[in-house]
C-alpha cells in the first residue's frame, strides 16, 4: 500500500513546477512589462504635431470662411459677446 502512496507523491511532485523557476519567469515577465510601459510613456510624452501646427492658415481657413462654424459657442471668444451688441444667444 505504501508503494501506491509513494507513486502518487512522486507523480504529484513531478507535475508541480519549481517555485524558483516560476518566480524567475514571473520576474522576467514583470521586467519586460515595465520596459514596455516606460517605452510607451516616453512615446506618449512626445508631441504628435509641433507647437502651432493647428494654427496654420490651411487648418483654420474653413472656420474663417464659414460664419456658421466660426461663431458657434466654444469657437467664439467670450469677450466678443460683450463687445458685440448684435450677438444673440439662442
Amino acid at each position: 500500500m505504501s508503494f501506491i502512496m509513494e507513486f502518487a507523491e512522486n507523480l504529484i511532485l513531478r507535475t508541480m513546477e519549481d517555485p524558483k523557476e516560476r518566480d524567475r519567469r514571473f520576474r522576467e515577465h514583470l521586467y519586460t512589462l515595465q520596459d514596455k510601459c516606460k517605452k510607451t510613456k516616453e512615446m506618449w510624452s512626445l508631441p504628435l504635431r509641433p507647437y502651432g501646427f493647428w494654427t496654420f492658415e490651411r487648418h483654420n481657413s474653413q472656420l474663417a470662411r464659414d460664419a456658421q462654424i466660426s461663431n458657434v459657442t466654444g469657437r467664439r471668444d467670450p469677450y466678443d459677446e460683450l463687445l458685440d451688441p448684435t450677438y444673440k444667444k439662442y
